[in-house]
């Protein structure tokens, strides 16, 4: 299970594993917890590619960033 410290969101970790290039068992801990269960079901089995193409960039208000964003940049930086 990796682990990321999002940066500039109300969640305070992100844990998610990946194998053969697939997203798998995203927990995030704290932030809005309906929609972020729902985001973690969503990109269950998609290709690491796919989650990051659709959710970076995201922004949450005026930040800009959000849950969904950090999760890309969680899996980007796992790929390096």
């Amino acid at each position: 299970m990796k682990t990321y410290t999002p940066r500039g969101v109300c969640s305070r970790k992100i844990l998610f594993e990946t194998e053969n290039n697939i997203v798998q068992n995203v927990q995030f801990i704290g932030g809005c917890p309906g929609n972020l269960e729902a985001i973690a079901l969503l990109v269950e089995g998609m290709p690491v590619d796919e989650v990051i193409k659709r959710l970076k960039g995201i922004s949450c208000g005026e930040k800009p960033t959000s849950c969904p964003d950090q999760l890309a940049r969680a899996l980007e930086q796992n790929q390096q």
